[in-house]
């Protein structure tokens, strides 16, 4: 009698969205090291990310946040609507200590910078796919800290920002005009300035130019740091 080939183990598919089409290159070579994942599509945009998920239905996607238009904390909540299920990683260059949580909340499961070395983020995978969540030693920490109450004074004074309120000043940092930061977030010119308003005074600023002036500076310090 004939022995039966052992099945094969189905593939994980693995969805890629970030704008830099080299660090997305990067991510396939990544991924499809392992024989058991697949990259089954890539987005350079949250609107473009969030019609290909809805009709590929991967087991996991990989997202930075930093998109033009719609930004991943964006996309992460829309994807919420039609697969609360749906595992995220976020992978990105932007400060851990201040987006992690933030991600959490909408809906991620993981986060990793860009500056972690290949087997990390492969760490990362694995332990997401396999229903974990991943952060950073430091990172879990500092959730676990919150979430039993207790806060810590080395808190950035970004914290107090809502998702929305950041995105708007991280924008301003960037040099776009209310105008621009209208038509990117789809909000009218009025919310715009409620905002600018409420940044001000969380951050305790005096005025706008004050308000763009720290915008560009964190924006710097940023990029510098990593």
């Amino acid at each position: 009698m004939a022995k039966t080939a052992p099945k094969q183990k189905a593939q994980k598919r693995i969805f890629l969205v970030d704008d830099h089409p080299i660090f997305r290159e990067g991510l396939v070579g990544l991924v499809e090291r392992d024989a058991e994942w697949v990259v089954c599509g890539q987005a350079d945009n949250a609107a473009q990310a969030f019609t290909a998920i809805e009709q590929l239905k991967p087991d996991l996607v990989l997202a930075d946040i930093g998109l033009p238009g719609r930004s991943g904390v964006e996309l992460l909540k829309d994807l919420q609507t039609i697969a609360p299920d749906l595992p995220v990683l976020v992978i990105s260059m932007h400060d851990e200590t201040l987006y992690a949580e933030r991600l959490l909340r909408a809906g991620a499961r993981g986060y990793i910078m860009k500056q972690e070395p290949p087997d990390r983020i492969v760490e990362g995978i694995r332990q997401v796919l396999n229903g974990q969540i991943y952060f950073s030693a430091s990172i879990s920490g500092r959730i676990l800290s919150a979430l039993s109450g207790r806060t810590t004074s080395k808190d950035s004074p970004l914290a107090r920002l809502t998702d929305r309120e950041l995105e708007v000043f991280r924008l301003l940092g960037e040099g776009r005009n209310n105008h621009a930061i209208a038509k990117q977030l789809h909000i009218t010119h009025k919310t715009v300035d409620a905002h600018r308003g409420n940044i001000r005074q969380k951050l305790q600023l005096k005025n706008g130019t004050e308000l763009i002036s720290y915008a560009a500076r964190w924006l710097e310090a940023e990029a510098t740091a990593h």
